[in-house]
C-alpha cells in the first residue's frame, strides 16, 4: 500500500432518505482512546478548530481522515487521528451526538464558552426565520431526491432483466479467485466499517475517491445508472467478511443503503464503481464494464425509456441541488450573526491545549 496520510470521505450525506448518518462508524467507542464532542452553533468556529487540529497532527507525521460536510464540502464534521485512535466530531444538529461514556472516551467541547450570548441575542428573530427556511429547503431537497431515487429504480428494473446472470456469477467467482488466491481464513469474522466516499453538496456531486484508491490492486466496474455492480461489491464484501478480512464500505448517496465502493485493506485493494456522477483518476489495475453482461437487444429495445429517465432523473436532481444550495446560503447568513461575538483567540488557546494532549497521547505510544 503506497503511503496515503490524509484522507477524505463524509460521515453523513443528503439523500432520498433525508440526512443520512453514519457517525457511529468514524471510531467506535471500544476501539477508541479519546472522542472529542464539540457543541456549538453556526458559525463558531468548529470546521476550523478541526482543521487546525488535523493539519498540526498530519505534519507530524500521523495519519489523519477528514470527515467532510455534505452541506458544505469546505467543511468539516469530524476528523480522526487514526495512529492515536482519537476523534473529534461536531455534536450539533442534524448529526445530534451526545457522550455515550463520558469520562472514559468522550469529551464534550463547549464552544458556548466561547461567545457573547448577550451579542447573539440581538439577532433572535432573524436566527429564528433563517432557522426554519434551512429546514423547509433541506425538507424540498430531501422530497426530489426521493423522487430522483424512483427514477433511478426505473432505469435498474430495465437492467435487472438485460443482466445475464450466467455471465455475472462466472465474473465473480473469478474475482474471488483472483482476490482470495492463497489466502486463509482467520477463523473469526470480518467487521465492516460504513461511511460515504461522495456527497450531494451545494457544490454539487463531490467525490473523494481519488484519497482513499491508493491501493495496490483497484478493479474499477463501469456502469450506467442501476446496472447492477452492487451484487458484485456485496459477494466481494461478503466473501472479505467470512475470511476475516475487516472491510470499509462506501455507500451511494442518493440511496445509503446501497453499497458502491469497497476496500479490503488486508489485501491491499478495492473495487470501485464508475459513472456520470462518479469517477476517479486513480489507475485501475483492472476495468469491468457492466454493459458486456447486458443483452443489447432488450437494452435497445428500451433505450428511449432509459434515455428519458436520465433526463427527468437530472432535471429532479437539479431542483433538489439548487434548494441545497439555497439552505447554504442561509446557513451562511446565519453564521455572520454569531461569528462577530465569538473568542476565537480563547478558542485557539484551547486547541493548543488539546494539542498538547495528543502530543502527550503519542509519547506513550
Amino acid at each position: 500500500m503506497s503511503e496515503n496520510r490524509a484522507r477524505h470521505m463524509f460521515p453523513g450525506g443528503n439523500t432520498s432518505l433525508g440526512f443520512f448518518s453514519y457517525y457511529d462508524y468514524i471510531l467506535p467507542q471500544e476501539q477508541a482512546n479519546r472522542i472529542y464532542v464539540i457543541k456549538g452553533g453556526p458559525g463558531t468556529g468548529k470546521s476550523r478548530f478541526m482543521k487546525k487540529i488535523a493539519h498540526e497532527m498530519l505534519s507530524r507525521g500521523y495519519r489523519v481522515e477528514f470527515m467532510h460536510c455534505s452541506s458544505d464540502s469546505d467543511s468539516l464534521d469530524a476528523i480522526l487521528i487514526q495512529d492515536l485512535k482519537v476523534a473529534m466530531m461536531d455534536g450539533t444538529a442534524p448529526h445530534v451526538i451526545d457522550p455515550k461514556h463520558p469520562g472514559v472516551v468522550d469529551e464534550i467541547l463547549n464552544f458556548g464558552a466561547f461567545w457573547n450570548e448577550e451579542g447573539i441575542k440581538k439577532h433572535k428573530n432573524e436566527i429564528f426565520e433563517d432557522s426554519r427556511e434551512i429546514s423547509r429547503l433541506f425538507s424540498r431537497a430531501y422530497g426530489y431526491l426521493g423522487a430522483a431515487h424512483g427514477i433511478y429504480q426505473q432505469s435498474a428494473s430495465i437492467y435487472a432483466r438485460a443482466l445475464d446472470r450466467g455471465k455475472l456469477n462466472r465474473l465473480i467467482l473469478g474475482l474471488e479467485k483472483e482476490l482470495f488466491a492463497g489466502t486463509e481464513s482467520t477463523g473469526e469474522p470480518g467487521r465492516e466499517r460504513s461511511l460515504f466516499a461522495s456527497a450531494i453538496t451545494p457544490e454539487g456531486y463531490v467525490n473523494y475517491l481519488d484519497s482513499l484508491l491508493n491501493l495496490g490492486t483497484v478493479y474499477q466496474i463501469r456502469g450506467d445508472m442501476g446496472s447492477g455492480e452492487e451484487e458484485i461489491l456485496v459477494r466481494l464484501r461478503n466473501r472479505a467478511l467470512t475470511c476475516g478480512y475487516d472491510v470499509e464500505g462506501f455507500y451511494c448517496a442518493l440511496n445509503p443503503r446501497k453499497l458502491e465502493h469497497l476496500i479490503i485493506p488486508g489485501l491491499d485493494a478495492a473495487i470501485t464503481t464508475s459513472n456520470t456522477y462518479h469517477h476517479c483518476n486513480t489507475g485501475a489495475t483492472r476495468t469491468i464494464d457492466m454493459m458486456d453482461l447486458m443483452d443489447p437487444g432488450l437494452l435497445k429495445r428500451h433505450q428511449s425509456e432509459l434515455e428519458e429517465n436520465r433526463t427527468v432523473f437530472d432535471g429532479v436532481m437539479s431542483v433538489a441541488l439548487g434548494s441545497i444550495r439555497q439552505a447554504k446560503e442561509n446557513h451562511d447568513r446565519l453564521e455572520k450573526y454569531y461569528i462577530p461575538y465569538m473568542d476565537f483567540k480563547a478558542m485557539d488557546a484551547c486547541c493548543q491545549e488539546i494539542l498538547h494532549c495528543l502530543t502527550e497521547k503519542g509519547s506513550e505510544q
